[in-house]
């Protein structure tokens, strides 16, 4: 069995390997969060566009302000969007506001908490000395115009859309979502709107996916269930093959009715790995088919989440015409010891705290891969890696947030 790191990379490389560039599409600004740019931004002018002050207080000339306590006479106020009509020429000065244009004739902002009032009408006391400079960001020292502010490729965050709001762009050209089609199977699987009989469960496998293809930036594409025949499930796979990726869940393990990688097979596809040493969601299939990255993750729904965090995500980034984001894994403080006994790397439901500051993370009790509702009480997984079974409280550990909550 490949560890998971190795079984990431098989899927980073293989994915990449048929790396084409994504159909773009426009949307406006406010629809652009997670997309991925098929463009470049630039500066449409210089930023700032004017000498600007960071701070409230007075705009003077350093030269004025060599020594503490000089007395400046004050000549106007300038605020943010605000201009200044003149010049300020030696012993005179202009109170000014955050973000407001330094008037011409000063170099520096001295803060209002540096000055008091003099006893002349009109007049302030500077208390320190001032530097050329000082409380100013100079025009066009953030960028010049026409500079590269985002790259195509770049993932829109809040910082991102902030930017391109920035320079003027209301709308955007961004890459497609990748469709995913997802798949579960089984025959005792029925829909989440069914009343299952006494042996039947409805399937939250086809749900949770849906939503993790969403948190992951694809558009995800709803199946349903396949049976436990193969030519009902080949001819529900096929269709999956028409999407960008499909992702089946269950069907993946050693039983007679364990199809999936069988049908695959007789698909032509190459398979690239059947089993990863982790738990849950160690008989996990990832290969290619018909030109498609085709996963196949356990049935059991703690199984199928942590896979598709794991592999899947990845995928995603670069069919989406980005690149593979890293696992985002945090250190935190064990809360109580904990110890496994399988020579696998364990994800195990836990929480994720900051009591005093200090990030601590707390096991779970559970009942195993099928047990969801244990894992909807927590926000992460617990990383117990295969060289490290045995751990004890108080150490630092790696946790896998759950998307979407941390």
């Amino acid at each position: 069995m490949l560890s998971f790191e190795d079984a990431r990379r098989k899927v980073i490389e293989a994915t990449a390997g048929l790396r084409r560039i994504p159909a773009s599409e426009a949307v406006k600004l406010e629809n652009a969060l997670g997309r991925i740019l098929a463009e470049r931004i630039v500066a449409d002018r210089d930023y700032p566009p004017f000498d600007r002050a960071t701070r409230d207080g007075f705009a003077v000339r350093a030269a004025d302000c060599r020594e503490a306590d000089a007395k400046l006479r004050v000549i106007g106020e300038i605020r943010a969007g605000g201009k200044f009509v003149g010049a300020v020429n030696a012993g005179e000065c202009v109170q000014i506001m955050t973000g407001a244009a330094m008037p011409p004739g000063t170099d520096a902002v001295v803060m209002i908490e540096h000055t008091r009032a003099s006893a002349k009408q009109n007049e302030v006391v500077i208390e320190r000395a001032a530097e050329a400079g000082i409380n100013i960001v100079p025009r066009g020292a953030e960028s010049r115009a026409g500079d590269p502010l985002l790259g195509v490729a770049t993932r829109m965050g809040y910082a991102e859309i902030a930017v391109a709001a920035q320079v003027g762009r209301a709308e955007l050209r961004v890459y497609r979502k990748p469709r995913v089609a997802i798949l579960s199977t089984g025959d005792e699987v029925v829909a989440a709107d069914a009343t299952p009989g006494p042996l039947e469960i409805r399937n939250s496998n086809g749900a949770s996916l849906a939503a993790q293809a969403k948190l992951a930036g694809a558009e995800p594409v709803l199946l349903g269930n396949a049976p436990d025949r193969a030519e009902e499930l080949r001819k529900m796979i096929a269709r999956g093959l028409e999407e960008d990726a499909l992702v089946l869940s269950g069907g993946v393990s050693m039983g007679k009715y364990d199809l999936v990688e069988e049908v695959l097979r007789g698909l032509g596809a190459e398979l690239f790995f059947d089993a990863v040493a982790i738990r849950p969601g160690r008989p996990a299939v990832f290969g290619m088919c018909r030109g498609r990255p085709v996963f196949g993750l356990p049935g059991n729904p703690v199984s199928t989440m942590v896979t598709f965090e794991l592999f899947v995500v990845p995928a995603i980034d670069i069919l989406g015409g980005g690149d593979a984001r890293p696992l985002p894994l945090l250190k935190a403080k064990l809360a109580r010891a904990a110890e496994q006994k399988a020579a696998l790397t364990h994800f195990l439901p836990a929480t994720l705290e900051w009591p005093n500051g200090e990030a601590t993370v707390t096991e779970l009790p559970w009942q195993g891969s099928g047990d969801i509702a244990t894992l909807a009480c927590g926000n992460c997984f617990l990383v117990v890696h295969q060289s490290k079974l045995k751990m004890d409280a108080g150490e630092w550990v790696d946790v896998l947030p759950r998307r979407g909550l941390l």
